[in-house]
């Protein structure tokens, strides 16, 4: 049975923003590590559009875009919408109930599913569907932006911390 991972970068202040800082190298190598080990990702349609970017090579990328985007490309992805999605290779489109469709998702799949957006994690939260948050918190203040818990907040457990980087303080939970 796969588990289901909530993470993202975010600012100090709980936003998330990624055109408003990156990741320096090693948190880079890090996201390259951690995708190549992913069973699979589970998108809202707003980031799967985003991360759409990695399907095609740009001629000024560096060995560790190309070795994000070939991790990207290869693992499966399932994006969650209500419309119409143009969907790239190894990605579909889950259909109905979503507590449904992630249940049998989570049965039929071993290894970590990262679930990536705030807008698709406030549903998944809300049905009890995520099995662990992993928050790396850049220090950036935001001010405003969206907000990685876009709902309710769960009563979480701390799990672990570690720092990665020069910058990035990554703090693990389960739920309560």
């Amino acid at each position: 049975m796969a588990t289901l991972v909530y993470g993202m970068n975010l600012s100090l202040d709980g936003y998330v923003d990624h055109e408003a800082f990156a990741p320096d190298p090693v948190l880079f190598r890090h996201w390259i590590d951690y995708t190549e080990s992913l069973a699979g990702s589970l998108y809202g349609r707003k980031l799967y559009e985003i991360m759409r970017y990695w399907e095609d090579d740009q001629p000024d990328w560096g060995p560790d875009e190309r070795d994000f985007a070939a991790a990207w490309r290869k693992q499966p992805k399932w994006v969650v919408s209500r419309g119409a999605v143009a969907l790239g290779p190894n990605a579909t489109q889950l259909d109905g109930d979503l507590a449904t469709a992630v249940h049998g998702l989570k049965a039929q799949v071993e290894g970590e599913i990262d679930a990536g957006g705030p807008d698709l994690a406030r549903s998944l939260i809300e049905l009890g569907l995520v099995d662990e948050y992993r928050l790396y918190y850049h220090p950036v203040v935001l001010g405003t932006g969206t907000p990685f818990f876009a709902g309710s907040v769960p009563r979480l457990r701390p799990v672990g911390s570690d720092r990665i980087g020069e910058d990035v303080l990554r703090l693990t939970y389960v739920p309560a």
